[in-house]
């Protein structure tokens, strides 16, 4: 399970000319925002990601000032900064002291809206120092292409050389030991480290669909400013927990007592692959009544996160509601409007994330779900037994569709 995450903000970024004179290109605005404030987001959407590394370069006291020492969501964020222009390479190098043994690695300033988790459970079973995430095709003479010989890197071609292909988003799954081929500064991946995991061929790769860009031509910079905001905005699939995800036996809060329904682990990660937030709303009444407390319902919160980690899947967000109108704490007795079949979980899950509600959806074991749904404006659907995944694959066929 990698917890590390990477990204390269040191680029001059010349081809944008005055923009990047005194702010580094990752942090120039995009929809009023810097760009690598929408990555910290994304990248954040794991929780299985609790360490974020930024190596600076052109003006990296901005990135010290705007970063450094912050926490973004449940991670930590740091700047290393080179003390020279070192290139991809050398950045990563001089880093070298802060690198946990496998850790994910971005570009700075492009876009890929896939399942990262996926990449990390593909590389998993990979030898290769470097396991890449590529764009299937990206149409264009731009952008240079990746071949491929089954999931083995075979070549790169150089921009202009072929209009259709994959190609090389900027997103990598790294074995530290990367830095073995990294000799002298500058060094450049692409260029100089690329090559040689290529003739070892310990290049892999796999091909995901999803919307890329990239920031670096004034072109695109123009464009990402409408539409990377506007591709924030997704659909959702709300889950209730107990008797969808796990089998309901009356107040489960031990791990020892959960039992996953079938298929719920993969019904999730469907949700991941296709681009939809995923989120857990439950009512947790037990803590009202004195069976368990808050910090229990945490701890079981997770230890799901990391089952769900293990087959490349995430929930969003957890949200859960401890107080009922017959609690025996005193703390959790009464009525709120986020327990279910009241809308509160849900709206505010609608209010903390970029969520379109057409296509959104609630899966539910109650009436009191479905309620909770319809009052929400999102649409419910009744689950009763058999195998997650393959009850909501259609739902979700039929969400697109309509």
């Amino acid at each position: 399970m990698l917890r590390q995450a990477v990204i390269l903000v040191g680029g001059l970024g010349t081809r944008l000319g005055e923009r990047t004179r005194l702010v580094p290109k990752p942090l120039l605005e995009v929809g009023g925002r810097p760009f690598l404030d929408y990555l910290l987001d994304e990248l954040t959407r794991y929780p299985t990601i609790e360490e974020i590394v930024l190596l600076a370069g052109h003006r990296a006291d901005v990135v010290v000032d705007s970063y450094h020492g912050k926490r973004w969501r449940g991670a930590s964020v740091t700047v290393v900064c080179e003390p020279a222009p070192c290139g991809t390479g050398g950045a990563l190098k001089h880093a070298g002291g802060a690198l946990q043994d496998r850790f994910f690695l971005l570009n700075g300033d492009s876009w890929f809206d896939f399942n990262l988790l996926d990449l990390a459970l593909r590389a998993q079973s990979s030898s290769a120092i470097v396991h890449m995430a590529l764009k299937r095709d990206q149409a264009g003479d731009r952008y240079g292409r990746v071949l491929l010989e089954s999931n083995r890197v075979r070549s790169f071609l150089a921009a202009g050389a072929q209009p259709f292909g994959p190609i090389n988003t900027g997103v990598y799954c790294v074995d530290r030991a990367i830095l073995h081929y990294i000799d002298g500064m500058p060094c450049s991946l692409e260029q100089q480290v690329f090559p040689k995991l290529v003739a070892e061929r310990r290049l892999t790769a796999d091909l995901y669909d999803g919307f890329f860009i990239d920031i670096g031509i004034p072109t695109d910079f123009e464009r990402v400013q409408h539409e990377l905001p506007e591709r924030l905005w997704r659909p959702a699939v709300f889950f209730d927990r107990d008797g969808v995800l796990n089998i309901d036996k009356a107040y489960v809060y031990r791990i020892e007592d959960f039992e996953w329904v079938e298929g719920a682990r993969e019904a999730i990660k469907l949700c991941n692959d296709l681009g939809y937030y995923t989120f857990i709303v439950t009512n947790q009444s037990g803590v009202a009544r004195g069976y368990y407390g808050v910090d229990d319902v945490g701890r079981l919160h997770d230890w799901m996160t990391g089952e769900f980690a293990e087959i490349g899947a995430h929930i969003d967000d957890y949200q859960f509601c401890p107080y009922h109108e017959d609690g025996t704490v005193e703390a959790y007795r009464g009525a709120s409007d986020r327990r279910k079949p009241a809308p509160g979980m849900i709206l505010d899950c609608l209010k903390a994330w970029p969520v379109r509600k057409e296509g959104s959806l609630l899966v539910g074991d109650n009436v009191r779900d479905i309620e909770a749904a319809h009052a929400a404006g999102i649409p419910g659907h009744l689950f009763g037994d058999g195998n997650l995944a393959a009850f909501l694959r259609p739902l979700l066929r039929a969400q697109a569709a309509s």
